[in-house]
């Protein structure tokens, strides 16, 4: 009996640790003591993130958004997206924005093995570089869910945790573009790093237009602060895959 009692308790404690990273979206002072990334100190601006893409109507919609604003950003890509879509990746890279590993299918990592995430994102960072030419840096699980084994299999792996101190919530059904403007910008401050998203495949229908119409505003909300769009930082130098 107590050795049931015992083991039953050690499984739910192995439960817990397995779990604990999975707060630090909504837990920024976890996410900072587990070491993942949330904000970039120190950068001279905001750090606009989109994941999910390539979408054939969201990422040209917000890439010429962000043409004509002179901003620059970051794109987590889905590898099952990007082999259905590489052209659109090679175009995120001439236009000078970055683009990095969110996944390949979109699965909540604390349900996957750590071979079986690391065999996924493997996919998708090969089709992401072949396509877009960059080297992956960052990495950023779907919905923003770390487990403490997969935690640990991306940093083995070398890539940088990386989630978000701003979002829009754009992903929401009963968003808008006035709530994902306000909801990006309204404490919006210097190394913030904010999430949106180019596409709707893992979200509510048609969500990525919403997130096209309220783009112009974010912008024009950050211009006002004097809170340019940049780039994510990478840990490295900058590479190119041949």
């Amino acid at each position: 009996m107590r050795r049931g009692l015992a083991a039953g308790a050690a499984l739910a404690a192995a439960g817990v640790v397995h779990s604990v990273p999975s707060l630090a979206p909504v837990v920024p002072p976890l996410g900072r003591a587990l070491g993942v990334v949330l904000r970039e100190e120190g950068l001279d601006g905001v750090a606009l993130t989109f994941d999910d893409g390539p979408h054939p109507r969201g990422t040209p919609a917000v890439l010429e958004l962000l043409r004509e604003a002179d901003a620059a950003a970051t794109f987590f890509l889905a590898g099952e997206q990007v082999e259905r879509r590489p052209a659109l990746v090679a175009e995120i890279v001439a236009a000078g924005h970055r683009v990095e590993l969110h996944c390949h299918r979109h699965r909540n990592q604390l349900r996957l093995t750590p071979g079986t995430l690391l065999d996924d994102a493997e996919r998708a960072r090969a089709a992401i570089e072949e396509a877009g030419g960059q080297a992956v840096a960052d990495y950023r699980p779907p919905y923003g869910i770390f487990s403490a084994s997969g935690l640990r299999a991306v940093r083995r792996r070398g890539w940088r945790p990386v989630l978000w101190s701003q979002w829009g919530r754009d992903w929401d059904a009963d968003a808008t573009a006035t709530s994902i403007a306000r909801r990006c910008t309204a404490a919006a401050r210097a190394g913030d790093v904010i999430l949106l998203h180019d596409a709707d495949y893992y979200s509510a229908p048609d969500s990525w237009a919403r997130t096209v119409a309220a783009l112009p505003a974010i912008l024009e909300a950050l211009e006002a602060r004097g809170l340019a769009s940049r780039l994510l930082r990478r840990g490295g130098a900058e590479t190119t895959v041949h």
